[in-house]
């Protein structure tokens, strides 16, 4: 995620609204808090947990990609560790499931009833290692549960508790043992991230402090699950001017216009887009958006959900490379 350092961020004017002012001191507090007791874990990486933070306040799902041992999992673990709510990790495997995800449904011989069994997906934060490892049919089934925050399991739905998100990890996919996830689950989370490797500064760090202990084993909760479920409604009232979402179209249509991608963001990408800019906004102590919130998190909000065509493969082109000139194509609106 990249900071404010667009020309027009310095010029910005508060917007014009009538709606009451958002409490965003309390969000910005608050979630100071958990970013201090991530950091103390995952050292180095503010610009990766700060987007975790954003997607947990919008109410979004994160997928975190990269290669083996630079933090995937222990970024997840250290988000539910900080916050005082249910997490249960589901390690996916070849032979995992689906109903060791979301449940099943058992014969009491007693009550001579079906009892349902919830699976791993019932909890507020669900870490998926390895989701990438599993069969695409297993993988699906998330999908109800984090499109619609419920399961259904032989006609009866079930409601998941909030806040509810999902941190899955997954290994690039040109590593052995892996399976692409299809286009309909990469497309149910709100953002993508790479952790990458630490500065030499950050691995020295970790290695003078977690050479003998496992950093997860001090941390402790510093905020309730009542308090996420309070931040999440204060992010939703965050105002959005007519022309911040009109930016947002134009960014989103950028990406089905462009010869350089053979599939474009979807519209469940706008609504995601909104709702990542409201939470940035309250991060960042306005009760109002701006267009450089969607445009700092538009490449890890899209970059997942679009391919790249096959000249620009060829070309060796990255697709956050391309979704950056789309974004910087698309011209700043007045959003007073």
């Amino acid at each position: 995620m990249t900071v404010d350092n667009h020309p027009q961020s310095q010029a910005s004017p508060q917007p014009s609204h009538t709606s009451a002012p958002v409490a965003v001191d309390e969000v910005v507090r608050t979630m100071g808090q958990v970013r201090e007791a991530i950091e103390r874990v995952i050292e180095g990486k503010s610009e990766q947990i700060d987007l975790a933070l954003i997607v947990l306040l919008a109410e979004g799902h994160l997928l975190v990609e990269d290669v083996p041992g630079v933090g995937k999992t222990m970024l997840a673990r250290a988000l539910g560790r900080a916050i005082d709510c249910s997490v249960r990790r589901l390690q996916f495997t070849p032979d995992l499931l689906p109903s060791d995800i979301t449940g099943v449904s058992v014969y009491n011989q007693v009550s001579h009833e079906f009892e349902f069994k919830p699976g791993g997906i019932f909890a507020n934060i669900v870490v998926g290692d390895e989701i990438n490892r599993a069969s695409p049919k297993t993988q699906s089934a998330l999908l109800e549960a984090m499109a619609e925050r419920q399961v259904s399991s032989d006609g009866i739905t079930h409601e998941l508790e909030r806040p509810f998100m999902v941190i899955a990890t997954q290994n690039p996919i040109e590593m052995e043992g892996t399976y692409p996830l299809p286009e309909a689950q990469r497309d149910r989370f709100m953002a993508r991230i790479e952790m990458g490797y630490p500065t030499r500064r950050a691995e020295l760090d970790m290695l003078e402090h977690h050479g003998g202990v496992s950093p997860l084993e001090g941390l402790r909760p510093v905020v309730s699950r009542d308090q996420i479920v309070r931040m999440i409604q204060l992010v939703r009232e965050v105002y959005v001017a007519d022309a911040v979402k009109d930016f947002i179209v134009d960014v989103v249509a950028g990406t089905r216009k462009s010869e350089d991608l053979r599939l474009g963001a979807s519209p469940r990408s706008s609504l995601a887009l909104l709702r990542a800019a409201r939470a940035r906004a309250a991060m960042k102590g306005r009760d109002y958006a701006i267009p450089e919130d969607v445009q700092s998190l538009a490449v890890q909000v899209l970059s997942h959900r679009v391919l790249p065509s096959t000249a620009s493969q060829l070309g060796g082109r990255s697709v956050r490379d391309i979704l950056s000139e789309i974004v910087a194509s698309v011209e700043i609106p007045d959003h007073r």
